[in-house]
């Protein structure tokens, strides 16, 4: 046998493309990640501003022209109000003028995180030193002492997140990515939410009572966390159905590469560049980790669009699922039909 012949029986053209495919996946990855989080900075941050009648219009045209556009400030009525707008996650902070001293109030949330908060500061500092003024900030919604730049509720959900899809490709590896009939989705299908609420369930304890990392609801973070792992994992099966074994790379795709750097999870969504701010919220990365944020830090509000978001894709993921194995009823699965047909050593093939 020449050594191009022993070329082509150790990397089959299949093989190739695979390789291809995964060399495509990691510089994707590279690019999304170095794009998404090399240069962060803020950008049209929902802002707050409450100042007499008098200046109030002339303060919200200053801030909203300031140099790269950091803020997207707006008028509020009163203190309590910009409090519970920033508590409804309508606004990430607020200034609080005072109308007979020189010293005004920052409001911000660095549960929401605190990178974001600390650059609010940052820039409602030097705004203030130019008018002879000085700011003291007051944190609303603290993030906890052990949840170090509000990173907790990030990972957590990333960990749910992997959980997902390695089960599905778990399953999808042990007996064929394209499952040959109905039952067998079935199955699939209800040891993905056995596991989702077993996955949920442990998240939420580690995160909370065992590590003390957030506080919250644990109940509430299990079902978040149940729905997480369901979701990415739904589909990743219904990918795998309709894709075969490349279904595991688009679900990488999807949540990982796409879905991870535009989770506003080491940066808030303010602080992203457009296209992974405007594509993050869409996405279970994204949609889990606003929820868990909002959980653990602002009384579980905001929460109806993002888990609409987790359940859309859980229930496109079933619903995909299902029908795919319909389709097939009665065929065989991949790994079946690719073991039917792999060459045996004699260079017939195997029978199945």
């Amino acid at each position: 046998m020449t050594f191009v012949d022993e070329v082509k029986n150790a990397v089959t053209p299949r093989a190739a493309l695979l390789v291809i495919g995964v060399l495509g996946l990691q510089l994707l990855f590279i690019a999304s990640y170095v794009g998404a989080l090399h240069k962060p900075k803020p950008t049209d941050v929902a802002f707050g501003v409450v100042a007499p009648q008098q200046m109030s219009q002339q303060l919200v045209s200053q801030l909203d022209g300031l140099p790269g556009g950091p803020l997207d400030p707006r008028t509020v009525s009163s203190e309590a109000e910009a409090r519970e707008q920033i508590m409804n996650r309508d606004i990430d902070g607020a200034l609080i003028v005072s109308p007979e001293g020189s010293t005004d109030t920052l409001l911000v949330a660095s549960g929401g995180g605190t990178v974001l908060s600390s650059a609010l500061e940052r820039i409602l500092t030097q705004v203030e030193a130019g008018q002879q003024r000085t700011v003291r900030t007051v944190d609303v919604a603290p993030a906890s002492p052990d949840d170090f730049d509000g990173l907790s509720s990030f990972y957590l959900v990333v960990g749910w997140c992997v959980g997902g899809y390695l089960c599905a490709s778990i399953l999808a590896i042990s007996a064929g990515t394209k499952p040959a009939n109905r039952q067998r989705a079935l199955i699939r299908t209800a040891v993905m939410a056995v596991y989702a609420v077993a996955g949920g369930i442990g998240g939420a304890v580690i995160i909370g009572p065992i590590l003390g990392a957030l506080p919250g609801s644990v109940w509430g973070l299990a079902g978040l966390g149940a729905l997480v792992v369901f979701s990415v994992g739904m589909i990743t099966l219904a990918l795998e159905a309709l894709t075969g074994i490349v279904g595991i790379g688009l679900a990488v795709l999807i949540i990982v590469i796409a879905g991870n750097p535009s989770a506003g999870g080491a940066f808030p969504l303010p602080m992203l560049p457009d296209f992974w701010r405007a594509i993050g919220p869409a996405l279970p990365p994204g949609a889990g980790t606003w929820v868990a944020r909002s959980i653990a830090y602002f009384r579980g509000n905001a929460v109806t669009g993002p888990l609409l978001v987790l359940s859309a894709w859980a229930v496109a993921g079933t619903a995909l699922t299902l029908l795919l194995s319909m389709r097939r009823r009665g065929g065989r699965d991949d790994g079946r039909t690719e073991a039917a047909s792999s060459p045996s050593p004699s260079g017939g093939s195997t029978a199945a």
